[in-house]
């Protein structure tokens, strides 16, 4: 495991890795501004994985912000939008973090299912922690709300199994890693387009008003043809991890 800072020769394998992200994940307009600027201007946030062969198999982004200043007394319902905006303001002001928040932690596809994603997770809050932090908060995208887009996602969120873990996987990861469910950001991620982008992004004709349902969203995206645009409103879950 190492991270960017230690090693910028394996910056582009880093970027470059190939993933499982739906297309229209990659639409959000805040991310496509900030996230590629994490693995340049706080490279020893983004942790990385290689295999024998030196091939990059799974990556982990964060950004530190600062949450204890006026204003951001809670963490945002605007989820992972806002705290990526946080990050790169406070980066720019000169304002002293004392949070870290997760971003995405991404396995190549190849080198899903071996419990990779677990292990990066660990390698973030240990990251975090040898910075001098006291806590990992993350905008979590439940892994399989996907199959259940019309139920509330605060439903779905605090479903939990006998065992008292979470019933979604990806929540489960993060609470047997300590962390504990604070909230829900219910407009985490927002994605608009015409409705030929949408049709590009999904291959789905987008001609009926409504709710449309898309493979991989974890709510219905709204249609709305005679204003010729759709919009996708994604929730994610707040998840604390004390350090």
């Amino acid at each position: 495991m190492s991270s960017l800072a230690e090693r910028p020769d394996m910056h582009g394998l880093v970027v470059d890795m190939a993933s499982s992200w739906p297309e229209f994940v990659t639409q959000d307009l805040v991310g496509d501004s900030h996230y590629g600027r994490i693995a340049t201007e706080l490279p020893q946030y983004v942790l990385f994985a290689e295999d024998e062969r030196g091939e990059v198999v799974a990556h982990a982004y964060s950004v530190p912000f600062a949450l204890a200043v006026e204003g951001r007394s809670e963490l945002p319902a605007r989820g992972w939008d806002a705290v990526l905006t946080w990050a790169f303001a406070d980066l720019r002001r000169g304002v002293a973090p004392d949070t870290v928040s997760a971003i995405a932690i991404t396995v190549a596809p190849h080198m899903q299912g071996r419990g990779l994603s677990t292990r990066m997770l660990s390698a973030m809050r240990d990251n975090a922690r040898a910075q001098g932090f006291r806590e990992v908060v993350a905008p979590v995208r439940p892994s399989a709300k996907h199959l259940e887009p019309h139920t509330p996602i605060e439903e779905y969120a605090r479903r939990v199994r006998p065992d008292g873990l979470p019933h979604d996987p990806w929540l489960r990861v993060h609470a047997r890693a300590g962390a504990t469910l604070h909230s829900v950001a219910p407009a985490s991620m927002t994605v608009s387009g015409s409705l030929e982008q949408w049709r590009d992004w999904t291959g789905l004709p987008f001609d009926t008003e409504g709710d449309i349902e898309v493979p991989g969203a974890l709510v219905p995206v709204r249609c709305e043809p005679e204003r010729g645009y759709a919009v996708y409103v994604e929730p994610n879950v707040w998840m604390r991890h004390p350090l």
